[in-house]
């Protein structure tokens, strides 16, 4: 069924090449996300975008993970609501029951461990972790992949 997912969130403005979304994934406002070639959005995974989520080629989102773009100004007695775009560069893994806040930028080959909360930039190719995410360390590849 992910052909049919694709074909119905670019129905509803989403912009993807080549990407698999997975059923039970939810798409807030499906017009303003924009994903790469090579996207695999895993179950479960909420992504809530009233300021827009971009996800670069090649980006794997687990299960479970919430993309948030959005908050609410509790300095307003209304709450309105305020936020940020997230972007998720090229090469990057979010695993599994992450929360991934407004503004957030997740740069080119980075990877998120399982149950990190992430509230700040993550520098490319680096692995970070925890509530909030630190840096655990840099990410190198295997040269006989």
């Amino acid at each position: 069924m992910g052909g049919w997912r694709s074909f119905l969130l670019r129905l509803f403005g989403a912009q993807l090449t080549h990407a698999r979304v997975a059923s039970t994934a939810r798409v807030w406002a499906p017009w303003l996300l924009h994903m790469g070639r090579n996207v695999y959005i895993d179950a479960n995974v909420d992504l809530y975008n009233p300021f827009g989520i971009r996800i670069g080629d090649r980006a794997i989102v687990s299960r479970g993970t919430f993309l948030c773009t959005a908050s609410h100004d509790y300095r307003d007695p209304r709450y309105s609501l305020i936020g940020r775009p997230i972007v998720v560069g090229n090469d990057t893994w979010i695993a599994a029951d992450c929360f991934i806040g407004p503004g957030v930028t997740v740069e080119q080959g980075a990877v998120i461990a399982a149950r990190a909360v992430v509230t700040k930039t993550v520098e490319a190719w680096k692995v970070v972790g925890g509530n909030p995410a630190q840096v655990i360390k840099d990410r190198t590849l295997r040269s006989d992949a």
